[in-house]
């Protein structure tokens, strides 16, 4: 489908090439020469019969239904699927018959061979539409592809400059326009003649012949297993290689197909960045110069079997396929908001029209309101006056609740003071016992050391006594026993010593506690002094709080 398309946008050009007379129309012999040099090309046999039988005497032009393109359809391209042609001599045939008549490349940057594979380029990237134009956004990507081929910087502010005179004019290019914009330098200017006629090889290599990548690498052979350096040409169904990059002499290809596969191999044989290539029937080993350069191949090849397993085309015409149909989709949703903007417009008017209708109806309402509001004013005025009486009792009434609510704030004011005085008189008698029983609590933790140092006492005279015993006896036995025994009497009498001394220290600490004890038992009365005073003056302030008396006073003998 995509070559009928390509060839139908050549034969346009050489069609509208050839000369038409006074009535627009092409002579019947001229039309005879172009049949027979597509068959030739094309290698179809050429039927001069059919040329006759179709345009007869009744002919209404080249355009009409009898015109060529219908015989074109029929007898020529319809037999393109039965031979095999070269496509670029097809397109060169084409190139000839129709570029003298329409652009002269003598003062242009680019040669005849330069502008014909600019020429196959639009015929690639132009709309599906004739007469053939070449739309801004594949301007775009051609140019950005030709600047990049060239090592040039891609100038979006030059591009934006350029696309508004564009849009002045017609947004679009025919070929010759494109042709002429390339070779007069205005993107590629500071660049000689040579780097932009590589450029355009480049593109064109890609975009027309389907070269996805090229470039030297060591091949290992099959009998002689040595290792040759070939020019590798990369294809969306064929890697082919040459002697050398002239592509004379071709030494063979790999033919690509869904069941292939590359995978990269370790290195071997004093080999380095080494992958394979396996088809059904045979595999291929190959050697790039880097690791960059190898991972670049695999990729490459991998992306061309994939596509074949998908049944997909090359990568540049599968983007060229989405440009498309996303400019279609957007074309259809451009149509279908003008439609419904369109919609929105009418249903704009309708409102506009209801919201007049409405307007009147108000203004009629506003009037029919006048009336009632001068009726509403005048019953509103009598029952203002009724109103006025009413307030003036209810004002008198109010008075006098506000004179009554006085004396109760009054009376009010002065039984809350009472009750805080009375609060505060609490609160002294809370902190009065709270002393009270903090002396209480002295008072049994000096009774329970006393009890503590009056044990400790008697346990030191149980011990003393014990001792007293055990020298008595010790004194009893034999003369020998006391001897043995002196020493031990002297440490138990050093060791009563001690005992004695420490009888008297506990006896100074009980002292202590006994004058502890009358000191804490003077708090203690002073508390209920304290406390008892309180509670007269609350009895007397009240008569309601009755009076507390201290706990009896207990002295401990020492």
């Amino acid at each position: 489908m995509w070559l009928r398309e390509e060839l139908l946008k050549s034969i346009w050009h050489a069609f509208t090439a050839l000369d038409v007379d006074q009535r627009g129309k092409v002579s019947k012999s001229q039309l005879k020469v172009l049949s027979h040099s597509l068959c030739t090309v094309m290698k179809i046999p050429h039927d001069p019969v059919a040329l006759e039988e179709h345009f007869k005497d009744d002919d209404k032009g080249p355009l009409s239904d009898q015109g060529y393109m219908p015989y074109l359809n029929r007898f020529i391209l319809d037999k393109v699927g039965t031979n095999r042609f070269d496509v670029l001599e097809f397109n060169k045939m084409c190139w000839t018959l129709c570029y003298k008549k329409n652009i002269c490349t003598k003062h242009l940057l680019m040669s005849d061979d330069d502008a014909f594979k600019v020429w196959c380029i639009f015929n690639f990237l132009s709309e599906e539409k004739y007469p053939l134009v070449i739309i801004t956004e594949e301007i775009e990507y051609f140019l950005r592809k030709l600047l990049e081929a060239m090592g040039s910087g891609w100038s979006e502010e030059k591009f934006s400059d350029y696309k508004l005179q564009l849009n002045k004019k017609k947004n679009c290019l025919t070929a010759w326009e494109l042709i002429e914009l390339v070779g007069m330098g205005y993107f590629s200017k500071g660049l000689n003649r040579q780097t932009l006629s590589m450029g355009i090889t480049e593109v064109f290599q890609e975009l027309i012949l389907d070269v996805l990548k090229q470039g030297y690498m060591m091949k290992k052979g099959h009998k002689r297993k040595n290792w040759t350096e070939r020019w590798f040409v990369l294809r969306p169904n064929s890697v082919s290689y040459y002697v050398c990059e002239d592509l004379v002499e071709k030494k063979g290809d790999i033919v690509l197909d869904r069941s292939c596969c590359v995978e990269s191999l370790p290195d071997k044989e004093g080999k380095k960045c080494l992958f394979i290539i396996k088809c059904t029937d045979k595999s291929f080993e190959i050697s790039a110069s880097d690791k960059k350069k190898k991972q670049e191949w695999i990729q490459a090849v991998q992306t061309c079997i994939q596509l074949l397993r998908l049944g997909l085309l090359s990568p540049h015409r599968e983007s060229r396929l989405r440009r498309r149909e996303l400019r279609q989709r957007q074309q259809v949703e451009e149509e279908d908001l003008a439609v419904r903007m369109k919609q929105l417009q009418l249903a704009n008017d309708n409102k506009q029209r209801q919201l007049e209708a409405m307007r009147r109806k108000m203004e009629e309402a506003a009037a029919r309101g006048a009336i009632e509001e001068q009726r509403r004013k005048k019953t509103q005025e009598d029952l203002q006056d009724r109103y006025r009486l009413d307030l003036e009792r209810e004002k008198m009434v109010r008075q006098q609740m506000e004179e009554q609510v006085a004396q109760k704030s009054s009376e009010l004011e002065q039984y809350l003071q009472r009750v805080r005085e009375l609060e505060d008189m609490y609160h002294r008698l809370e902190e009065a016992l709270e002393d009270e029983r903090q002396a209480k609590q002295d008072e049994e933790a000096m009774r329970k050391l006393q009890a503590r140092l009056l044990e400790e006492e008697a346990a030191k005279r149980a011990e003393l006594e014990q001792i007293h015993l055990q020298q008595q006896r010790a004194l009893s036995q034999t003369e020998a026993e006391k001897q043995e025994l002196v020493a031990e009497r002297l440490a138990k009498e050093r060791d009563l010593q001690a005992a004695m001394q420490q009888l008297d220290r506990l006896e100074r600490e009980r002292q202590g506690a006994l004058e502890q004890y009358e000191e804490v038992s003077r708090k203690l009365e002073r508390a209920a002094n304290k406390t008892k005073t309180w509670k007269d003056k609350v009895a007397k302030h009240e008569g309601l709080v009755r009076l507390i008396q201290p706990g009896r006073k207990i002295i401990v003998a020492p």
